[in-house]
């Protein structure tokens, strides 16, 4: 490696360095409707709700990219994490319904203590997109669509 390539490293690693630590703070997932959401989370997957508020600006609006943006949000408990709910104006397009292989499709992955009982729980109108499977590792999963379209996996390790 030459010295100016070198140099360039030294001084990110050192930037890098000199930051906190991060932890997670939150998950994110933008919905068309936070009331009905909320709904699913809290009553299908028995999230509590921590806190609900709005937030806009023009400062916020910078923030997201989004000119105008305005956000209604519900943070909601899932034990070590925090979900965050979104509802955005304006909306922008819908991003649902890749599947999980496309490059840059996500999904919430929440751990339960028995998947069995917990999809024998969930609601009849939730869709999923197979009964629960235990996979080479041992794990099993069970992969959920929220009422948006938004990818959940629930498993038990």
């Amino acid at each position: 490696m030459d010295a100016a390539r070198s140099e360039a490293v030294f001084r990110v690693a050192r930037r890098v360095s000199d930051v906190t630590d991060p932890s997670a703070h939150h998950f994110g997932v933008t919905v068309t409707d936070l009331d009905r959401s909320i709904e699913f989370y809290r009553d299908a997957l028995g999230l509590d709700v921590l806190s609900r508020f709005s937030v806009s600006g023009e400062e916020f609006a910078t923030g997201v990219g989004v000119d105008g943006a305005a956000g209604t949000f519900a943070h909601l408990d899932a034990d070590s994490a925090r979900v965050e709910l979104v509802e955005y104006e304006p909306v922008g397009d819908d991003a649902t319904r890749a599947a999980i292989n496309q490059p840059g499709a996500t999904h919430l992955g929440l751990e339960v203590d028995d998947l069995d009982a917990t999809d024998e729980d969930l609601p009849d109108d939730v869709e999923t997109l197979s009964e629960p499977q235990t996979t080479e590792s041992g794990t099993r999963i069970l992969f959920l669509r929220d009422p948006d379209d938004n990818l959940i996996e629930l498993l038990e390790p």
